[in-house]
């Protein structure tokens, strides 16, 4: 048992078969399967988005709450390395890839449910999620084309002088602290339209 929990992909694929089990399980005992209509596919496309959003804001938090606080504590410095060279580039990965799929597929759920172009002109009652899409999009924006680059230079993934490094490292950790801050009004905003009906 303690091989299979090792791997991650086992691990994934296990929750997506006792995820199906789950809805055939359900289906069966409420008579009611999946119809593959709008709706499941409207309802299927949501929880892409808060699958994507789940991976990018608690790697941001994790970011923010975790590892910048405690890097400073790794003594002697060199002992940073392994974080800075192999976890800091993974985390980074996965955090622009989720940023990217959390706006796609929330883009594509106010699509899909007629409200996009409402929402991010502020027009016929979605003022609320439109609020949280455009926060979503400038942290986005932060992700990838601050955030990222300045990592790379901090990182030591392209080349730098350490006076870019260390330049590089204070934009990249600002910016990170203000996605930070954004991602609380973000994560009302999104939760709000959908359960409070503001």
């Amino acid at each position: 048992m303690a091989a299979f929990f090792q791997s991650l992909e086992k691990t994934l694929l296990a929750g997506l078969v006792i995820l199906v089990a789950i809805i055939i399980i359900v289906g069966a005992a409420s008579g009611d399967f999946i119809k593959f209509d709008h709706a499941w596919f409207t309802f299927f496309m949501r929880w892409l988005h808060v699958l994507s959003g789940v991976m990018w804001i608690g790697l941001l938090w994790y970011f923010n709450f975790v590892q910048t606080p405690q890097m400073p504590k790794i003594e002697p410095a060199d002992s940073r390395v392994a974080v800075t060279k192999f976890i800091a580039p993974a985390a980074l990965f996965w955090f622009r890839w989720g940023a990217a799929a959390t706006i796609l597929t929330g883009l594509l759920l106010g699509w899909m449910n007629g409200y996009i172009v409402e929402a991010l002109t502020f027009r016929g009652g979605s003022h609320v999620i439109g609020i949280g899409m455009w926060l979503g999009i400038i942290m986005a924006y932060n992700v990838w084309f601050i955030i990222w680059p300045n990592q790379k230079r901090a990182l030591g993934i392209v080349s730098a002088t350490d006076e870019e490094k260390a330049n590089s490292a204070r934009v990249a950790g600002m910016t990170s602290r203000i996605n930070t801050m954004l991602s609380i009004p973000m994560l009302f905003c999104m939760v709000a339209a959908q359960n409070a009906g503001l």
